[in-house]
């Protein structure tokens, strides 16, 4: 069943919006919704929630895929192999100078470093049909449509820290939840920065989902 739009964006632009939503907000939560029902429909509704909830933080409540904020400078001290850690950059994939610059944050959830560049760039094609390359053009990472993949990929199988949506949230046969942990699923992104408020978020915006029949 499809979810019921109408009352998806009525239900967030008072919860979360402050009562206005711009038309580059409505497209982002669109292309999240579209791959939610294109690939996942019939999946635990939390996970979308918690993605939303996600993307919400991350994209600085713009829901639009953007590049981490910073500059070069930053992003090569953070990420490159002659920065604050540069065992973990090459590890990373990092190993040469401007890596850390080339391949920093973008998209709805920030993916970062040339090997996951190099492994979204393979889930990509297989979705899409066609050859995609992020490591040669990591700025196509914000494409809307590859970044709703990237995000939902990720996430489902642990993609970006080993930690996914079924190490949080489960149900048992009944329906009933077992695993209910939105506060612990920030580890799925990251450790635990905002993980109070993106709980939050994720819950405002699973009480928004309803269906059509």
């Amino acid at each position: 069943m499809p979810i019921n739009r109408a009352f998806f964006f009525q239900q967030i632009r008072t919860s979360l919006f402050t009562n206005k939503l711009s038309q580059g907000q409505v497209d982002g939560i669109n292309f999240i919704l579209d791959e939610w029902e294109s690939r996942h429909a019939g999946k635990d509704d939390r996970w979308l929630a918690y993605a939303l909830g996600t993307a919400f933080h991350e994209t600085a409540f713009k829901m639009q895929p953007i590049d981490e904020f910073g500059s070069s400078a930053y992003f090569e001290r953070r990420y490159g192999p002659f920065g604050d850690k540069p065992q973990r950059a090459r590890a990373n994939g990092n190993t040469e100078a401007g890596f850390g610059a080339k391949y920093h944050g973008r998209g709805y959830v920030q993916l970062t470093w040339k090997n996951n560049y190099a492994a979204m760039s393979a889930v990509l094609s297989l979705a899409f049909g066609k050859s995609i390359d992020l490591v040669a053009n990591p700025d196509e990472a914000k494409l809307p449509a590859y970044a709703a993949v990237i995000m939902f990929h990720g996430m489902e199988h642990g993609t970006f820290t080993g930690r996914k949506f079924a190490d949080y949230f489960t149900a048992k046969p009944n329906g009933q939840p077992d695993k209910d942990d939105w506060v612990g699923a920030r580890k799925i992104i990251v450790g635990t920065d905002h993980d109070i408020d993106i709980a939050a978020y994720g819950r405002k915006f699973y009480a928004a989902l309803s269906y059509l029949h």
